[in-house]
């Protein structure tokens, strides 16, 4: 079997920016993993963080990561993250939260932010989305 292989590419001639990279190439021996919107309910249904953007982007991420695991897969491989964010919240308070929770990695996934007028409950701040690339041996 070929294994698979990804990069990460950031094009010559564009800004660069450690958070995110342009594009990622996913080829070879790969499975990907397509996570639908995570936003900050808790195991009991619960909305966490009501009108914390902050807090809500943490608890978007754990369910995120727990998606992730039960299908085989973890933060690291990440691709692609989705992120939908209502108007009016401030996009640097949800990236300090993600930045805290994502940590200091070598690699950054490609990365698209929408600005939506509302989500699925009145009380959701952010949504996040997310493509993992699994390595097949």
């Amino acid at each position: 079997m070929v294994p698979g292989n990804i990069e990460y590419v950031n094009a010559k001639g564009l800004p660069g920016n450690p958070a995110y990279s342009h594009a990622v190439a996913v080829s070879g021996n790969v499975r990907n993993v397509y996570v639908g919107g995570q936003n900050a309910v808790d195991a009991s249904g619960q909305i966490v963080g009501k009108g914390d953007l902050a807090a809500q982007t943490e608890q978007a991420l754990k369910n995120l990561q727990s998606v992730l695991q039960a299908a085989g897969a973890e933060l690291e491989q990440v691709v692609k993250w989705t992120v939908y964010l209502v108007q009016g919240q401030s996009p640097m308070e949800g990236f300090e939260a993600f930045r805290r929770f994502w940590g200091n990695r070598t690699v950054a996934p490609a990365l698209t932010v929408f600005f939506v007028a509302g989500l699925a409950h009145p009380d959701f701040l952010i949504e996040i989305e997310a493509v993992a690339a699994v390595r097949e041996s």
